[in-house]
């Protein structure tokens, strides 16, 4: 196909479906399930193999237990799995299962990407199940955005390097591409709206340079994890817990019905022996009398923490011998683990009783 040229991608129609139809046939829309928060999700992805590599960004497959991508090109749906995602910098790679033959996105180069550059954004807007074109130009470089992300929790990420732009993106866009006039892909849609930059009152969108992401899809389909990029999917027990630095199961709970948005239920309330979602989820009626160690909210039903006889209330004060603090102490512990590995698990439960039980871990929905 001829190239649209410069001067055709403005907001004009012409440019705008030149463009579409060469990056589209590329395009994948993405469903996540999201069954420990009761909710389904969805995104959009790009093909950068013919063999099913999909680039999307973390957040559309953050806490997902199950995907699928659907090729808009041929409708053809697939099932995927995440091959490792880096959270800092909100980017992803899956693999579609069984795909074979298909085309792939038109790369571009973003290091020379300027201001005034025209753009079309094109996503899987407002979850619509179509891909939806979003015209504009590149508004900044190299910017820096903290962007909020609302699902069952809110959620903030800061990140660095971002193209601004006047384009349209919206939820559901996240993961798509943002291409020049040429329909090549420079940037990958991935905030728009709701991120904290400035007063602008007209559209405000964000991308990842396609560089950046590249990158990072490279390191992790070598399988080369890092501090900040994860491979496969995460070690996984079954529990809730706090997000909170306090090594103090009350102080925990305290900060979590203080912050929660009486998303908790409250205290006394009746406490299952295990949960399937955290839709009804509650800080626990009574703690383990214990000064130390990561408060447990619930456990999963058929989880191996709910196995194991772990109950929400129970105070998790040890792994592998290693004692256990803060939620984000337990948190970093188990992420050094993997799947299939074994844990010995050291808990105090409501009547003070101290037990260690060795917990295989399975995989969990990625973080």
């Amino acid at each position: 196909m001829p190239s649209p040229g410069p001067s055709s991608s403005s907001s004009g129609g012409t440019g705008v479906q030149a463009v579409i139809n060469k990056v589209e046939p590329g395009i994948v829309i993405i469903s996540s399930t999201i069954q420990y928060q009761s909710e389904a999700g969805a995104g959009t992805g790009m093909v950068i193999s013919s063999d099913g590599l999909v680039l999307t960004n973390n957040h559309v497959i953050e806490d997902s237990t199950k995907l699928t991508a659907t090729v808009v090109a041929t409708g053809k749906t697939y099932q995927a799995k995440v091959l490792g995602y880096d959270t800092t910098g909100d980017v992803a790679l899956i693999q579609l299962q069984d795909a074979s033959g298909l085309t792939t996105v038109p790369l571009g180069n973003s290091s020379s990407i300027k201001a005034s550059d025209p753009v079309v954004a094109l996503g899987n807007a407002e979850g619509q199940g179509t891909i939806l074109p979003a015209a504009g130009t590149i508004t900044g470089v190299n910017q820096t955005i903290t962007a909020a992300d609302q699902g069952g929790t809110i959620t903030t990420e800061t990140l660095h390097g971002m193209l601004e732009t006047n384009a349209d993106i919206v939820a559901g866009d996240s993961g798509g591409p943002l291409s020049n006039s040429a329909g090549q892909v420079i940037g990958m849609d991935t905030a728009g709206q709701s991120v904290s930059f400035g007063q602008s009152a007209s559209p405000t969108g964000f991308a990842i340079p396609i560089d950046t992401a590249l990158a990072v899809a490279s390191q992790i389909a070598a399988g080369h994890a890092s501090s900040t990029i994860s491979i496969g999917y995460p070690p996984f027990i079954g529990i809730y817990v706090a997000q909170g630095t306090s090594s103090n199961p009350q102080t925990q709970a305290q900060q979590q019905e203080a912050s929660s948005g009486n998303q908790f239920g409250g205290f006394g309330g009746y406490v299952p022996s295990c949960y399937t979602s955290d839709a009804d989820l509650q800080v626990p009626s009574e703690i383990a009398p214990v000064n130390s160690g990561t408060l447990v909210d619930g456990v999963i039903c058929g989880s191996p923490a709910a196995a194991a006889g772990i109950t929400g209330g129970t105070v998790i004060t040890a792994v592998n011998g290693q004692t256990v603090g803060a939620p984000t102490q337990l948190q970093s512990i188990l992420a050094k683990l993997r799947p299939g590995n074994t844990a010995a698990i050291t808990w105090v439960n409501l009547n003070g009783q101290k037990t260690t039980s060795t917990l295989h871990l399975v995989a969990g929905p990625p973080l």
